[in-house]
């Protein structure tokens, strides 16, 4: 069955920096744009990054344009959303999907993020 697998989740103390993973099982995430969403308590869920099948192109929301980073690495077939400088407003549960846009999207369990001193 085809599934997003996310992970790298954690609670760190403002300041600190995760790296999140998004792996495909059941198919490949090369053929794919594939976009960071998050969602916070209470709020809707949002899109904060995007990368295009080739990594040439790269979006940003502006509350993480400078902070966080994505990429992805052919081989290990795998997308990283490496984060810095997080702020206690970064806590959500992370998702990742094959598309930069939450609607219509396929979700895995997604993982969790706190910030908090």
């Amino acid at each position: 069955q085809a599934q997003l697998v996310e992970s790298g989740g954690g609670s760190v103390q403002p300041g600190g920096s995760l790296r999140l993973s998004c792996e495909a099982s059941g198919f490949s995430l090369d053929f794919w744009e594939v976009g960071w969403f998050r969602q916070a308590p209470g709020k809707g869920r949002d899109a904060i990054s995007c990368i295009g099948r080739s990594a040439g192109t790269t979006y940003y929301a502006d509350s993480v344009r400078g902070r966080f980073i994505i990429s992805r690495d052919k081989f290990k077939d795998t997308v990283y959303l490496e984060m810095n400088s997080l702020k206690p407003e970064d806590t959500a549960v992370y998702y990742c999907a094959t598309q930069c846009t939450p609607e219509g999207a396929h979700w895995g369990q997604g993982t969790q993020v706190t910030i908090s001193s």
